[in-house]
C-alpha cells in the first residue's frame, strides 16, 4: 500500500453536510433567529421538511445518531404531541406553504407505529400542500418492520425508504453490536415494493469491527442482489469521546487504515461490477435514479442528509436535534429532550444553535459543495460571483499544493479537480476551503 496515501486516509475531516459545520454553530443563534427568518421567507418559497425521531428498541454499538433506546409506549405519544405543536407553531409563522421534499430520520421514525405516524403525516397534510412529485422518503430498521407498518407508510404518501443494513456477515453483525440477517432485509425489500415503496435505498458500512475486505464484499453483492435504486456506503467513524456506547466496540477490532482503504475501493468495484454509478463521495446509484441524472448534469446538492435532489429554498427542523437551514443560515433545535420540549409547550421554537450565513461563508460554502459533488470547482470563479476578488480564496493553494504532489487532486489556474485515485480523499480537498478549521479546530472523523 503507498505510504502517502496510507497518510492522506489517516488525517481528519469534517463530512462536509453543511459550510461552516456544525461544530461551530453558535449559542447566538436562537428562538429569535428562526421566528424572524421563517416570517421572512416568501410565499412560494419551496420546503423541506425534517423529522427526527430520536429513539430505537436497542442502541447499536457502532451508532453515530443521536437516539436513545426505548422500550415504554407512552413517550412515543408524547413525541409525536410535541412534533405537532412544533409543527402548527412553524405553520403559524410562515407564509410558505408549498413542500417538495419530506425526510423522516432518526434514531428509526419507524419505531413511531402506524397510527402516530399517519397523525403526523396527516397534520403535515393539513399545515402545509405537498407538491405532486413530492419526494418523501424515510429511514427505516428492517428488524420492525410489519405489514401495517409499510401499508401506513404507503397511504401516507412515502415513496422512498432507506434500509439500514451495514453489514450481512454475522461475525461482523455480532461485534457491532446489531444482529440482522440477509432474510430479514430481503423480506423488508419485498414487503415495501409490494405496497408500492420501489424507490429503495440501502446503507452499508466499512471499517466495522472484525470486518474484511472478503466481507464488504459478500455483503455489496447480496445488497445488490436486492435491486436497490440507490446504496450509501459510510466508512465507520469511531468516535467513543462523542458517542459513549462505541466503548462497547474493542478498537483492536477495528480495520487500520490500509484495510479501510481496500474495503472502500472493493465495494466500489464490486458495486460497479453490478451496475451501480458511483456518486461523490459514498453513494451509488441506478444509471436512471434522479440522484445519478442530478450528478451528470450537475445539479446535485448535499445537504445534512448527504447527497441529494433537494432544491428547496428552505430545510426545516421538526424533533430534538433536527437541524435546519434557511436563507439566512443554519439552525439547530434542543438536543435534550425536556428541553425541546418545554420550549414547544410555551409556544416557542426550540432552536437552541446555529449560525447565520455571512457573504463569505455562502462563497466558501458553494465552492465546498461543488467540491463534494462534482470533484471539480472554478474556486476564482464563485469568488467573483459572490462578490469578491477573483484571487480572494488563493491561500487554499498551500494544502492544495500539497494534495497536488500526492496526486489527490489536479490545479489549472483557479481550478481544482479531484483524480480518481484523490476521490476517496475528497473531504481533504474540500477542508482547503474550510476558513474555521485552523482558528476553531473541531475534533474529526478520518478521511477514509
Amino acid at each position: 500500500m503507498d505510504p502517502a496515501a496510507l497518510a492522506l486516509a489517516e488525517r481528519m475531516a469534517p463530512r462536509y453536510t453543511s459550510y461552516p459545520t456544525a461544530p461551530h454553530f453558535s449559542k447566538e443563534i436562537g428562538a429569535a433567529q428562526m421566528r424572524d427568518w421563517l416570517a421572512a421567507l416568501s410565499p412560494d418559497a419551496a420546503l423541506s421538511l425534517y423529522f427526527h425521531v430520536p429513539f430505537c428498541k436497542e442502541i447499536c454499538a457502532y451508532c453515530g445518531c443521536h437516539t436513545k433506546a426505548l422500550q415504554q409506549d407512552a413517550p412515543l405519544t408524547a413525541y409525536k404531541e410535541t412534533l405537532l405543536r412544533e409543527l402548527e407553531l412553524t405553520a403559524a409563522t410562515t407564509r410558505a406553504r408549498r413542500v417538495d421534499s419530506i425526510h423522516w430520520g432518526g434514531g428509526t421514525p419507524g419505531i413511531l407505529g402506524p397510527a402516530r405516524f399517519a397523525e403526523i403525516a396527516e397534520g403535515v397534510g393539513a399545515l402545509f400542500a405537498l407538491s405532486p412529485d413530492v419526494e418523501h422518503s424515510i429511514e427505516l430498521d428492517p428488524r420492525l418492520l410489519t405489514a401495517e407498518l409499510v401499508r401506513t407508510l404507503a397511504q401516507a404518501g412515502v415513496n422512498r425508504a432507506s434500509l439500514g443494513v451495514q453489514d450481512l456477515n454475522e461475525h461482523v453483525q455480532q461485534a457491532s453490536g446489531r444482529v440482522q440477517p440477509y432474510e430479514t432485509v430481503a423480506r423488508a425489500v419485498e414487503m415495501l415494493c409490494d405496497a408500492g415503496i420501489t424507490a429503495i435505498n440501502l446503507d452499508l458500512m466499512y471499517g466495522l469491527p472484525k470486518q474484511s475486505v472478503a466481507d464488504v464484499v459478500r455483503t455489496a453483492k447480496l445488497a445488490a442482489s436486492l435491486s436497490p435504486w440507490r446504496l450509501a456506503v459510510f466508512g465507520y467513524a469511531h468516535v467513543p469521546w462523542f458517542k459513549t456506547h462505541q466503548k462497547l466496540i474493542d478498537a483492536a477490532d477495528l480495520p487500520g487504515a490500509a484495510e479501510r482503504l481496500a474495503q472502500a475501493a472493493a465495494v466500489r468495484a464490486a458495486l460497479e461490477e453490478e451496475g451501480f454509478v458511483a456518486i461523490g463521495l459514498d453513494h451509488f446509484a441506478h444509471p436512471d435514479d434522479p440522484l445519478a441524472i442530478a450528478a451528470r448534469n450537475g445539479h446535485m446538492r448535499r445537504n445534512f442528509q448527504g447527497y441529494t435532489i433537494d432544491q428547496a429554498d428552505a430545510l426545516l427542523p421538526f424533533g430534538v436535534s433536527s437541524i435546519g437551514r434557511l436563507p439566512q443560515g443554519f439552525v439547530g433545535n434542543a438536543t435534550d429532550l425536556a428541553g425541546w420540549r418545554r420550549a414547544v409547550e410555551a409556544d416557542e421554537f426550540p432552536v437552541t444553535r446555529g449560525l447565520a450565513f455571512s457573504r463569505e461563508d455562502r462563497a466558501r460554502g458553494e465552492v465546498i459543495e461543488r467540491l463534494m459533488c462534482d470533484f471539480t470547482v472554478d474556486y476564482g470563479d464563485v469568488a467573483e460571483a459572490h462578490g469578491f476578488a477573483i484571487d480572494a480564496f488563493d491561500a487554499a493553494e498551500v494544502a492544495l499544493t500539497d494534495l497536488a504532489a500526492d496526486g489527490v487532486v489536479e490545479l489549472s489556474g483557479r481550478r481544482v479537480t479531484v483524480t480518481p485515485r484523490g476521490q476517496p480523499f475528497l473531504r481533504l480537498a474540500a477542508a482547503a476551503f474550510d476558513a474555521y478549521l485552523a482558528t476553531a479546530p473541531a475534533r474529526h472523523t478520518v478521511a477514509v
